[in-house]
């Protein structure tokens, strides 16, 4: 599995385990919806670790819970 389906895969179990909407999750890290949906379609290939620094507040979560989950064990390649 690619990373950024991996990617795409925790940012939609972290919405579902926590009841989010895409767009309560823009609005609790400040992250314009159409930077998210871009993540989450994959027309943005690489999203900054700032950005993804963003989701997890928007999430009550650290960078290092948000890569500390089992869809991360599956990433077979790094390129994007």
């Amino acid at each position: 599995m690619k990373a950024q389906d991996v990617l795409v895969e925790r940012i939609n179990n972290l919405c579902k385990e926590k009841r989010m909407t895409y767009y309560a999750l823009s609005y609790a890290s400040a992250v314009p919806m159409t930077t998210l949906m871009h993540i989450v379609d994959k027309s943005t290939a690489n999203p900054g670790v700032m950005t993804i620094g963003k989701l997890c507040e928007g999430f009550g979560i650290s960078l290092k819970e948000f890569f500390d989950a089992p869809e991360f064990d599956e990433i077979v390649h790094l390129d994007m």
